[in-house]
């Protein structure tokens, strides 16, 4: 049986983040991650978009670690010379019944503490994105675009340097809370002791969740699996910001918007829909959706839109359900003390790895 101090289930951007942090101040941080490699679920199959904060309720998890995640990551990425590019957005009004939901997503915004945002007319819009269709949009500056294999490979450089060990093809089977610490099994025999455990496992965090002992259902920490295509356009250049529709009120997508990689490619997406089994398959059931969708913003043809990839978020907010705000606790009261767990970590939990990296730090208990 190998003890360690701190263990980390999770080598996503957010397990990486936590590990570089703790590995500044604790000796002995361990990363474990059931896959080959780092990243290879949720972190890896998304828009690489860094958000603003405009969208989420105020004083949720989710806004204040996006304002200041946001921060950080530019910071991070300057730093290091992780391939990023703050090329800021529009949220695109199509028609007159859509104007005061774009007013009141920037008083939202502005109330977030997000700042560089401003209201665009018509006129404007068609100079700065000509192939752009919309009456206003809302610019906010300080949305971007980031390499997120790039960003995980170097936060894992980074806790490696200082000292963390990142362990790859390790399946957690059992967690057993034993005195004042945890034993750890895996699927291939090994055993560790760990005096803090940290449930970073994004789509299956939930289980890990009820490995230790905590009823999921009584708890409301049962994950949905939410998919999201996107397909691409290769004839479409020149679009200089990334183009997103009004969000879904809900809040279950941010709608099908226009994004660009570093090198000014074009892509559309996420759609939204539950599934109940982990399956990356696409076909074009939902392309004449795309097409409805896009259309309302740009004009494209229906032979030049091609699949692309697709990725699974680990949703708390069920099909029929409300807002849910990201959940992050250590579960003394719940009588596992130094267990935090990290559920329904979904976007925008890519800005948000250094922020909620900070807050694990200040949560555990020496």
């Amino acid at each position: 049986m190998e003890k360690v101090e701190i263990l980390i289930i999770g080598a996503g951007v957010v397990g990486l983040s936590i590990a570089k942090k703790l590995s500044e101040k604790f000796d002995d941080v361990v990363v474990v991650e059931r896959e080959e490699s780092f990243g290879r679920h949720t972190s890896s199959r998304n828009s690489e978009v860094i958000h603003s904060g405009i969208y989420y309720p105020q004083n949720t998890l989710k806004a204040k670690l996006c304002v200041r995640g946001a921060d950080l990551l530019y910071d991070f990425a300057r730093e290091n010379n992780v391939k990023h590019e703050q090329c800021g957005k529009f949220i695109v009004a199509t028609s007159t019944e859509e104007i005061p939901e774009l007013e009141k997503l920037q008083q939202n915004g502005e109330l977030n503490g997000v700042k560089n945002m401003r209201i665009v007319e018509k006129e404007e819009i068609r100079e700065m994105e000509p192939q752009i269709h919309a009456i206003k949009a809302l610019e906010v500056k300080k949305t971007g675009i980031i390499d997120t294999h790039g960003l995980m490979r170097m936060l894992a450089e980074k806790a490696e340097e200082n000292d963390a060990f990142i362990v790859y093809k390790m399946e957690v089977t059992k967690i057993e809370k034993k005195d004042d610490s945890y034993i750890v099994q895996f699927s291939n025999g090994e055993i560790f002791q760990a005096q803090a455990v940290i449930n970073s496992t994004g789509l299956f965090s939930d289980e890990i969740a009820k490995m230790v002992g905590i009823d999921i259902q009584k708890a409301n920490l049962k994950l949905h699996w939410c998919k999201g295509e996107y397909y691409k356009d290769n004839h479409i250049s020149g679009v200089k910001r990334l183009i997103y529709p009004l969000p879904d009120p809900k809040g279950i997508s941010l709608g099908i918007h226009l994004t660009i990689n570093l090198n000014g490619e074009v892509r559309f997406g996420p759609n939204a829909y539950y599934i109940d089994e982990l399956d990356y398959k696409m076909d074009e059931t939902n392309k004449k959706d795309f097409l409805q969708a896009i259309q309302r913003y740009i004009t494209i043809e229906k032979d030049h839109l091609h699949l692309d990839d697709c990725g699974i978020r680990p949703k708390l907010q069920g099909p029929n359900d409300d807002f849910r705000d990201f959940y992050i606790k250590e579960e003394s009261t719940k009588g596992f003390p130094n267990f935090i767990n990290l559920i329904g970590i979904e976007s925008p939990g890519l800005t948000c790895c250094l922020a909620i990296a900070e807050k694990v730090a200040l949560l555990l208990k020496r």
